[in-house]
């Protein structure tokens, strides 16, 4: 019986250890679904990052929010993932349902970087803090002239290039976001929550990962 009983402890030590080894994994990796809008800058963009378990999904570009937090609903269905993330700009979109469509996105647990107006302001902060109202298509000339050379929205280099500055870029709009109070995405313009689905891949990167606490 004694042994019997050794036997059950140091299987119940075994399957402690399992569990412990996998939490410790959940801790360490997660996998990580980016639906994006565009078709070519934020795709080129997230797909740089080094995450081992990192999944980069395009909508064809619509314009409609409100597909892309479907479509990501759905992917998500199809699959196991930690974190489910939805990429897109104000653009022209209506005050109301670009509000509205954040607000389903993570009242199902999909998180979104958001833009006003337009992805290539995260660019922008990397260089210098913007908080005056610019219109999307200006941010194109902005970032040439930082550049010295023309931008291009199908830039593969766009992240090596930025890269050594991307701590400007999160510091910057960090301090944006804290400009508005109360928060409103749709009417807050510059605004950009990049920074977060940037600040969570930076978490899972190899060489970050043995400080996850």
């Amino acid at each position: 019986m004694a042994r019997r009983g050794k036997h059950r402890r140091a299987q119940g030590g075994r399957n402690r250890n399992y569990r412990d080894r996998r939490a410790d994994r959940q801790e360490t990796v997660q996998r990580f679904l980016i639906v994006c809008e565009g078709s070519k800058t934020e795709p080129n963009y997230f797909r740089r990052f080094r995450v081992p378990e990192l999944i980069v999904d395009v909508k064809n570009p619509s314009n409609n929010p409100r597909k892309l937090v479907d479509k990501a609903l759905a992917v998500r269905e199809q699959g196991e993932y930690d974190q489910v993330w939805c990429v897109f700009d104000r653009d022209d979109c209506d005050v109301g349902e670009f509000n509205s469509v954040i607000q389903r996105a993570e009242s199902q647990g999909v998180h979104v970087a958001y833009s006003n107006q337009a992805f290539e302001l995260w660019y922008l902060l990397h260089y210098h803090f913007y908080n005056a109202p610019m219109h999307r298509v200006d941010y194109a000339e902005k970032l040439s002239e930082q550049l010295s050379r023309t931008y291009r929205k199908n830039d593969i280099h766009m992240f090596d290039e930025l890269h050594p500055m991307q701590s400007t870029a999160v510091r910057n709009a960090k301090l944006l976001l804290q400009q508005y109070s109360p928060r409103n995405p749709g009417t807050d313009d510059p605004s950009t929550t990049v920074h977060l689905l940037v600040r969570e891949l930076n978490r899972f990167l190899p060489e970050n990962r043995k400080n996850i606490a």
